[in-house]
């Protein structure tokens, strides 16, 4: 398999989900404003939404979207428990976090990274973002993981998400949970090895 990424952006979820998985894969890496692969050739053959991640097949089929994507590698090998059995009811919980965080958390991340945004536009979305996180942060209490004590695919998603607030100054203090919960997934071998892998500082 092929994982194309850049460097810190939300494909890192899907990187760390095929570290936890133990999968054989190749990471490929986006310019994704130029829509380049390092080699030249346009990104946009690849993926015509022009967005990491993208996850190429061995049978040569594209799979794009993070939350599709780490659920096809967490089902390539369910003895990992990445993610609970298909149809359990732990499963739909599973998918209601993903859903979550793609449609409530990264959504609303996003606009922050934009430079033509003023201040007053990134600071409305930061209070969007510290509302959601609070509500995760609520969620933790007890919990080791987003699912309880087992770490999932969801948990590599909202940890990338914590990586950008880290580079954004957010100051988490008040959120006991979500700092705890940071740090362990931080802690975990594979992580860092996909922070490593993808030149990146080691998560606080």
């Amino acid at each position: 398999m092929k994982l194309y990424y850049a460097p810190g952006a939300c494909s890192l979820s899907p990187h760390i989900a095929l570290l936890e998985a133990d999968l054989p894969y190749e990471l490929v890496k986006v310019d994704i404003r130029a829509k380049k692969l390092e080699n030249g050739d346009d990104y946009l053959k690849v993926n015509p939404k022009g967005q990491v991640p993208a996850l190429g097949l061995d049978n040569g089929e594209i799979v794009t979207e993070g939350p599709v994507i780490v659920q096809m590698i967490a089902d390539k090998v369910p003895a990992k428990a990445l993610a609970p059995a298909r149809d359990s009811s732990e499963r739909y919980k599973l998918l209601e976090w993903l859903n979550f965080l793609t449609s409530e958390v990264h959504k609303s991340f996003g606009p922050m990274f934009a430079p033509a945004l003023n201040d007053d536009a990134k600071a409305f979305f930061k209070d969007r973002v510290m509302g959601k996180l609070k509500h995760i942060d609520s969620q933790l209490a007890g919990k080791d993981y987003l699912m309880g004590k087992q770490f999932s695919v969801a948990d590599g998603y909202l940890f990338t998400m914590l990586t950008w607030a880290d580079r954004m100054k957010f100051d988490l203090s008040a959120m006991p949970n979500l700092s705890a919960y940071k740090a362990r997934v931080a802690a975990r071998p594979k992580v860092q090895e996909a922070l490593t892998k993808e030149g990146l500082a080691q998560a606080k």
